[in-house]
């Protein structure tokens, strides 16, 4: 059975209907795991470029996300005669499966994740994201969904609360970012699924963005990868921010070109306590196996794991 995510800000129940074609690809991963830079990757293999036919939150949209009617996101999709790649950050156990379409999980130090996150949640313009979700979906639905609770604006605080907390309700806690990658790595051995790391992207980009190119079965020779990924560094991303960050045109973000950020790893040493970290490694060791956990703290290439076959 499907489970059915929904905060104030998304709602997997519109997968429902969405009707998929063969050779379609889901990107699926928690929040701040690296999903704009799945999409560059994947917008420059179906494009075969960095120049895409329309803004990369049009070409390939968040369909949960409840800032746009669904009938429109549906139509855009509907229209598209390129191959099609689709944002979601929806666990695999909440999304429709097809053995004719292509699931790549994303993930991401859960500790880097909680310091993005923070950043990420003090850049958000909640006024005009409620504006922008009320005339694209309504407010009638509020009274059915959990409670939100905002995290600290302290970062330190934000990350104790991020590793004690099961659910916020909405922005993401480390149960659910383990939860979400688990759903992928549950199924690493299916044909059509395949499991990227944000630090894979950083040790090795145009190996990672070939090994994508294998997995969607669009090949492209060491030259031309090396090629394809240095328009999606992260400073070139940077110099084409209203075509690549996700919302910019709704204007929810208080400073787009904050929405990147440095892209950097480690900045959750500067807010551990020595305690925070035990905690932290225990409730870890709770709630994902060991493998997974390797995997999730440093990737494919940085941990040596077997991720699947390709």
């Amino acid at each position: 059975m499907v489970r059915r995510y929904r905060t104030f800000g998304a709602d997997s129940g519109r997968w429902d209907r969405f009707e998929f074609r063969p050779g379609d690809i889901v990107i699926s991963s928690p929040p701040r795991s690296g999903t704009t830079w799945t999409q560059m990757l994947c917008a420059l293999l179906v494009f075969g470029g960095p120049d895409f036919p329309a803004p990369l939150e049009r070409v390939s949209p968040w369909l949960d996300q409840q800032t746009r009617a669904i009938d429109d996101v549906l139509a855009d999709l509907a229209a598209q005669q390129h191959r099609r790649f689709i944002k979601t950050h929806t666990p695999l156990d909440g999304l429709p499966w097809r053995d004719d379409v292509v699931y790549l999980m994303i993930g991401r130090d859960p500790r880097d994740v909680a310091v993005s996150l923070c950043h990420h949640l003090a850049n958000l313009d909640l006024d005009r994201l409620q504006t922008v979700r009320a005339d694209a979906v309504g407010l009638d639905d509020l009274a059915d969904l959990p409670p939100r609770v905002r995290p600290p604006t302290d970062p330190a605080a934000h990350f104790r609360v991020f590793v004690e907390v099961d659910s916020l309700g909405g922005p993401a806690t480390l149960a659910t970012v383990l939860h979400h990658l688990s759903t992928g790595w549950e199924r690493r051995a299916e044909p059509n699924v395949a499991l990227f790391h944000y630090a894979d992207y950083q040790a090795d980009l145009p190996g990672e963005l070939a090994r994508m190119g294998r997995v969607l079965g669009i090949e492209v020779d060491d030259a031309r990868a090396s090629s394809l990924a240095q328009h999606a560094a992260l400073d070139q991303m940077r110099e084409r921010v209203g075509d690549v960050v996700p919302n910019a045109s709704d204007g929810i973000w208080l400073n787009p070109d904050a929405f990147l950020r440095q892209g950097s790893s480690g900045q959750w040493r500067d807010l551990m306590s020595a305690e925070d970290l035990a905690l932290y490694h225990e409730r870890v060791a709770a709630l994902v196996p060991p493998d997974l956990a390797a995997w999730a703290h440093g990737g494919r290439l940085g941990r040596g794991v077997n991720v699947g076959a390709v």
